[in-house]
């Protein structure tokens, strides 16, 4: 199983920029899509967005659409949340996932592995 683990989290004013990280190891990187989450207190795991295991493939949330960016980099085993214009909403637990296979997913339950999660915080 895909050992990850999350970055870049923190403190982020309503209008700013973040940048999450997600460091894999113990698989074939490559050979898997990704994607990130997010959960809310008293909220369930939220589906935020995912890339295919080329990275020629991207899926946004219609709440981030347009703001964040998912990308990776199968070179470092990393991939990465580029969030702008950070909005109170955005406020969560932020998860990186890798998925059964290849191809972009929307579900928790396509997750194979977990990252044990950062904290995004977006002050008004």
């Amino acid at each position: 199983q895909v050992h990850l683990v999350e970055s870049g989290g923190g403190l982020v004013q309503a209008g700013g920029s973040l940048r999450l990280s997600c460091a894999a190891s113990g698989g074939i990187f490559s050979s898997y899509a990704m994607a990130w989450f997010r959960q809310a207190p008293g909220k369930e795991r939220e589906f935020v967005a995912t890339i295919n295991w080329s990275g020629g493939r991207t899926y946004y949330a219609d709440s981030v659409k347009g703001r964040f960016t998912i990308s990776r980099d199968n070179g470092k085993n990393t991939h990465y949340l580029q969030m702008n214009s950070l909005k109170v909403e955005d406020t969560a637990v932020y998860y990186c996932s890798a998925g059964r296979g290849a191809n972009v997913y929307t579900r928790p339950r396509d997750s194979d592995s977990w990252g044990q999660g950062t904290q995004v915080t977006v002050s008004s």
